[in-house]
């Protein structure tokens, strides 16, 4: 399969490159990555990565402005995103042909070629070792892309989705000298008002009567804290992470729409049925799903408060 991605890469002339919108750590980790090695192994072929930004990742790079005319007979990269409605930018569609690449359980079937392993921990993981089974170029930047992506989908390889592959990839990217500290500076050094907002979250998170821990914030809330979305979707989940006798928890935050999107999470129960069952995905610890509103939200929490058991 590495060597069918790879045999397309040296037929297309143009690139370009997606991933799923809001997007973390792993989808920019292996968009940029991609695209630098590319660049590298053939440097006369035009090679874009397209797609919303968020601010938290601004450190990783920037992405390309493109015209429509660019997709024509253009190869399309996916990546990350384990169906379409997730996907930033439609303009995917518009490509020749689409070249799927990710690591989430599986959900929907799209594009001409798909590279899926949820075995893996990461989808830069995944791209990692595409580039170094296909002995593709990369250099310091595009493998501390790649790095970045497996630090943050493993939890700094924490998480059960870890295994010894990830080491061993880690170590590849690892002989390219960027500076770890330099990463895990801009991931984790957080600001003093990052603190006292998590010291907040902290405070203000509820229990169901088995424990599974929930936030809910609104719209106003968010607007009253002057932060955005992700700031509080993504990034304040795990203030509920880490407590004996919690094995489940999960952040709502409603979005300008009115929609409620959900991050969940567990030490101990595969939480993925759930979320797909509410149009979304992921992993069996670490899963997420858009949700209606609020009143979907509660339904969503019975269901995960369901799910623990009584010793």
């Amino acid at each position: 399969m590495y060597n069918k991605v790879l045999e397309q890469i040296k037929e297309a002339q143009t690139i370009i490159i997606h991933r799923h919108v809001r997007p973390d750590g792993d989808a920019l980790g292996s968009q940029l990555g991609l695209k630098e090695a590319i660049k590298l192994t053939f440097p006369k072929k035009e090679v874009y990565a397209v797609g919303d930004e968020t601010p938290r990742y601004a450190f990783m790079g920037e992405m390309d402005i493109i015209d429509d005319n660019k997709y024509n007979n253009a190869l399309v990269f996916v990546l990350d995103s384990s169906e379409q409605a997730l996907i930033s930018d439609e303009r995917y569609k518009l490509g020749k042909l689409i070249i799927k690449i990710d690591h989430h359980v599986p959900k929907e079937s799209f594009g001409d070629i798909e590279l899926v392993d949820d075995t893996c921990e990461s989808c830069s993981g995944l791209v990692a070792i595409l580039i170094d089974e296909t002995k593709m170029k990369l250099n310091e930047y595009g493998a501390k892309c790649l790095f970045t992506g497996i630090v943050t989908d493993s939890g700094r390889f924490r998480y059960d989705s870890t295994t010894s592959q990830t080491f061993i990839t880690a170590s590849k990217l690892l002989k390219y000298g960027f500076n770890i500290s330099e990463i895990y500076n801009n991931l984790y050094l957080d600001t003093l008002e990052m603190v006292k907002l998590r010291a907040q979250f902290t405070l203000k998170f509820k229990l169901t009567d088995k424990n599974v821990a929930y936030i809910k914030t609104t719209q106003e809330e968010l607007k009253e804290m002057g932060v955005d979305l992700f700031s509080i979707s993504r990034n304040m989940v795990n203030t509920m992470s880490g407590i004996k006798g919690i094995d489940i928890w999960v952040n709502f935050t409603e979005d300008e729409n009115g929609n409620v999107v959900s991050e969940i999470r567990s030490s101990k129960y595969n939480i993925n049925p759930i979320a797909v069952k509410y149009g979304g995905g992921g992993h069996k610890a670490a899963s997420g799903a858009t949700l209606k509103n609020f009143e979907e939200a509660e339904k969503m929490l019975q269901e995960l408060n369901d799910l623990i058991k009584e010793d």
